[in-house]
């Protein structure tokens, strides 16, 4: 896109996104996140019940264990325990009217997506196949940022085990602690660590540049929502590209080619299922004792 005097289309606007009813929710968070970075006043992404109660399952033992293990409110916390309760019983969703008009309808067609999109430096605008800049030299990786989830950092753990090490710098940085306690106690930074990659404290971190920066003057691929300049560091270009195709640039030092990008998710693909498996509270067993065993608080309603 040219740069000068482009018009974000975006902006303080509402968008609806359909035809993914089956994402899981930190999926169409993903989504979500990234409609942030387009300055839309909002979004939503039309799922089915299936997901949601699957998510609010897990976020009822989630409360229940911080009921237990001393979070105030109480109350306020089993209200919303309530809630969802009182949801999952009767799975009403929210729809669109049948003649509702938008201001705009674009319709994107995941078959014809054969490769990787990035976004190419310095501008999140603009986006390019990975065959058009493959072959690129990686100085620096960064995978963390909300643009990511539990899924990512354990495929990037696979491909690093399976191929020793890095040839790029690597940086890693889950979104949140409870990401970091459940990788920690899969063994998964034991291989960041033998593979060299630099952790940091769980949060935005490098996608901010508030904690560390990237070498200047590198080149870099980032999972992160922007890649304006200087933002990671002082004159560098950087990439904003798939947690997968970031990990795959970290191992080769560069780039990849189509078909490289292809040979190396052949190695994730056939284990999605175990490695994409997200932080359902409902299933760790830590969560589960303790909201089985959390003391329900008595509610009081005070009349005004």
């Amino acid at each position: 896109l040219d740069k000068k005097n482009k018009k974000n289309i975006f902006n303080g606007n509402i968008l609806e996104i359909e035809g993914l009813p089956d994402l899981t929710c930190e999926q169409a968070f993903e989504l979500s996140d990234a409609s942030a970075e387009r300055s839309a006043a909002g979004c939503t992404i039309k799922l089915n019940k299936e997901p949601i109660i699957e998510y609010l399952e897990s976020n009822i033992s989630l409360l229940k264990w911080m009921i237990k293990e001393g979070y105030n409110d109480k109350n306020s916390i089993q209200r919303r325990i309530n809630k969802m309760e009182e949801w999952i019983k009767n799975p009403i969703l929210l729809e669109a009217d049948p003649d509702a008009k938008y201001k705009e309808i674009l319709e994107i067609n995941l078959d014809e997506i054969k490769e990787p999109i990035l976004c190419a430096p310095n501008d999140p605008d603009d986006a390019v196949l990975l065959s058009e800049v493959c072959g690129e030299v990686i100085d620096e990786v960064f995978i963390g940022s909300c643009m990511t989830n539990i899924g990512h950092f354990r495929a990037a753990g696979h491909l690093l085990k399976k191929h020793n090490g890095t040839k790029a710098r690597l940086w890693v940085v889950p979104p949140t602690k409870m990401d970091e306690k459940q990788l920690i106690e899969e063994g998964i930074y034991n291989i960041f660590g033998v593979s060299g990659a630099r952790t940091e404290v769980p949060g935005c971190s490098l996608c901010m540049g508030n904690q560390a920066r990237v070498l200047a003057n590198s080149t870099v691929v980032s999972t992160s929502t922007r890649n304006f300049p200087n933002r990671l560091g002082d004159g560098a270009n950087v990439f904003l590209a798939s947690a997968e195709l970031s990990a795959i640039s970290a191992v080769l030092g560069k780039l990849p080619t189509v078909d490289e990008y292809h040979k190396y998710m052949a190695d994730i693909n056939p284990l999605s299922d175990k490695i994409y498996r997200y932080l359902n509270f409902n299933e760790l067993e830590n969560y589960v004792a303790s909201a089985n065993s959390a003391e329900i608080p008595a509610i009081n309603i005070v009349n005004p």
